[in-house]
């Protein structure tokens, strides 16, 4: 791949303007991030989903911004051309607009991140008014929002009635009008997400969601069949590498048990006459 420009919002807004999908995927380490970065995969989230895919919690809602910080950072360092979106992770930006912009800063000044992303619809309006102010760039995300799993009764899709829908739409205007630059829609019917994307002024990306948006979110650990404690219904793998992996380290114990492995093509080798004198320095 030749070498790419460094993808900014206006990227983002061209493409959707002359109907180019965008790519986004999620991501937390640096070697990942050097093959998205490769691949060229515009968008590239450091979601807080790492609390399960690379911690292996139940959920989303122990994850720290310490912890968002440190994996962000490792991203950047590989993908300095994706534009980075940075998660905001739980009770960082619920408390008050004040502690919002205290941790988005953060977050924005020790990662180099290109944005931040929270969760949330109308009642987040006045949030993501100051950050604006403040000069950070918010993703919004709207539909199934992981850290309201609690209040939500679980991992449900949204919008299914004609009210929840209502509510989606009226979530998606406000989040724009008051300033959002990107909006994630998640687990909503395609149909929903159908009409937020024709009202919206700014790329909208679906995350099992359907194909009526301006790009599309997936998990990287789902779609590689590196992670299966739990796999979404929108999931689509598109490798196995949980198979690959344990076949590959069953491998190496059943060789290092029988000796097959190292041998000599594995091992450095030392001159016949540096051996011998090695050898006689020890008889000393």
């Amino acid at each position: 791949m030749a070498e790419r420009k460094k993808i900014t919002i206006h990227t983002l807004r061209e493409m959707m303007e002359k109907g180019e999908q965008i790519t986004m995927l999620t991501c937390y380490d640096y070697p990942m991030a050097l093959i998205q970065e490769r691949v060229g995969i515009e968008i590239i989230l450091v979601g807080d989903s790492l609390g399960m895919t690379v911690y292996g919690y139940d959920g989303t809602l122990p994850v720290t911004i310490d912890m968002s910080i440190r994996h962000t950072q490792a991203v950047r360092k590989a993908a300095p051309t994706a534009f980075l979106v940075g998660d905001m992770p739980y009770m960082t930006y619920q408390v008050s607009p004040e502690k919002a912009i205290e941790n988005a800063g953060r977050m924005m000044a020790e990662t180099g991140c290109d944005c931040v992303k929270l969760e949330g619809g109308e009642e987040m309006a006045d949030t993501v008014r100051a950050l604006v102010r403040a000069t950070i760039p918010v993703m919004g995300h709207i539909g199934i929002t992981p850290q309201s799993m609690a209040q939500m009764g679980g991992f449900k899709a949204q919008g299914r009635s004609a009210e929840a829908a209502i509510k989606l739409i009226n979530d998606a205007k406000a989040l724009e009008e008051a300033g959002i630059s990107l909006l994630l829609v998640e687990g909503v019917p395609p149909a929903v997400l159908a009409e937020i994307t024709e009202r919206a002024k700014i790329p909208v990306i679906s995350l099992g969601a359907g194909e009526k948006a301006h790009g599309q979110l997936l998990i990287v650990h789902d779609i590689l069949g590196f992670f299966d404690a739990f796999v979404p219904k929108f999931v689509k793998k598109y490798a196995n590498l949980n198979a690959t992996i344990h076949e590959a380290l069953a491998a190496y114990k059943d060789e290092v048990k029988t000796g097959a492995y190292p041998d000599e093509k594995y091992v450095y080798g030392m001159p016949q006459e540096e051996l011998e004198k090695m050898k006689e320095m020890l008889k000393k």
